[in-house]
């Protein structure tokens, strides 16, 4: 494994094209996969290593040495393949998790609308059902990935006429299809990682169904659960500034190492980088025994945002007013202004920091759930988005 990495890795791609970044990311996941280092816990019967997670922590904390692509996947690893694995047909699952995998195909996520961000389940975007084929017509949004994906993982409503929750069905859908449209949405980093989505009459076939019609809000807390796992169990790589490592290197650079306040601030932010590494081993390994995370998953997410702001905080305290000026050509600090105005998302991303509260309080803790006055009225009675009601 230390053999492959230092041989294939290919460091930062910040300088490439975007196009050019994308390739070099597929060459490497192909080669890590070729190599058995990719879906090491995932079954060896849909294209994984069928290993534990001790393997999967030893590759991790491996990895962490090195700025590795892995962004392009991470979408598809950690929430559209897990959902497959589990809810998925037999033939769905061998037909897309190995492409999956080795990167040759890329999938998004598209849950979120303008009208249906915390409260997914007032999603307005519609499937229906056209002889051998389901109809789709809506807009997503916020969609990671979806420029650079061949496939998604979609929530829409069939049935208007049960309660929210009980009439949406998850489907795959084709990225290429005629009538899906694609524009980016640009965020105060400066990039555009995510997207708005938009389907006009897009044709997708009966058997695009991921579990069953109807059984969409079961499929979509399956996926969400994998999908705060994931963002909060990432590990911090080589190349991420606000990292643990980074931001020692950064305190020696400004001759603030030796500073009290500064060293009790990174004591902190390496003990709570170790306990969420920590925790998030425990989830895979009671995965594997048979125990999914469920709400628990709120946990790691929840830690991983404040995690973030931790480390910014950090930043600041080191780098004081160098932190917002710096000379041109300083890529250092440059990616280090990337990070921090891109934290705010990570409260957002995957559920607020207050909805992972609620989860963690309702699901875990046992307090009474926030009063619902809607969940038991028809879908379409209800005054949601841009729906008014007759």
């Amino acid at each position: 494994m230390r053999d492959f990495l230092a041989r294939n890795a290919p460091g930062p791609l910040g300088e490439l094209e975007p196009a050019e970044q994308l390739r070099a990311a597929k060459r490497f996941q192909a080669a890590a996969y070729d190599a058995g280092l990719i879906g090491i816990t995932w079954p060896s019967e849909y294209g994984g290593q069928g290993l534990t997670a001790a393997e999967q922590q030893a590759y991790d904390e491996e990895a962490a040495h090195y700025d590795l692509p892995g962004s392009p996947f991470m979408v598809g690893m950690g929430m559209c393949g897990p959902t497959l694995l589990d809810l998925g047909s037999h033939e769905q699952k061998a037909r897309y998790v190995p492409p999956l995998l080795r990167g040759d195909e890329i999938w998004c996520q598209l849950f979120s609308e303008p009208g249906a961000g915390s409260d997914v389940a007032s999603l307005q975007t519609r499937a229906v059902r056209d002889g051998d084929s389901w109809v789709i017509n809506g807009q997503k949004v916020w969609t990671s990935g979806a420029q650079f994906s061949d496939f998604g993982a979609l929530l829409a409503r069939t049935d208007p006429d049960v309660p929210k929750h009980r009439g949406i069905t998850m489907f795959i859908v084709d990225m290429r299809s005629p009538g899906v449209t694609v524009r980016p949405l640009r965020d105060m980093t400066g990039r555009a990682p995510f997207n708005e989505v938009y389907f006009d009459d897009v044709r997708i076939p009966a058997d695009a169904v991921i579990g069953e019609v109807g059984g969409g809000w079961l499929a979509a807390v399956t996926m969400l659960g994998h999908e705060r796992v994931s963002i909060g169990g990432s590990v911090r790589r080589g190349g991420d500034p606000l990292a643990y490592d980074n931001l020692v290197e950064l305190a020696r650079a400004r001759d603030r190492a030796g500073d009290p306040v500064v060293r009790d601030r990174l004591a902190g932010i390496y003990a709570r980088e170790r306990a969420l590494a920590l925790f998030n081993t425990k989830l895979r390994q009671e995965a594997e025994a048979g125990s999914p995370p469920g709400a628990r998953g709120s946990v790691a997410k929840l830690a991983g945002a404040e995690l973030l702001w931790r480390a910014v905080d950090t930043a600041g305290l080191i780098a004081g007013p160098a932190l917002t000026s710096w000379e041109d050509g300083d890529a250092v600090a440059e990616e280090m202004a990337i990070a921090i105005n891109a934290t705010p998302a990570s409260s957002i991303a995957g559920g607020s920091n207050q909805v992972q509260r609620n989860i963690i309080g309702e699901r875990i803790l046992g307090l009474p759930k926030e009063p619902q006055v809607d969940r038991d009225v028809p879908f379409r009675e209800l005054k949601v988005g841009t729906q008014r009601k007759p």
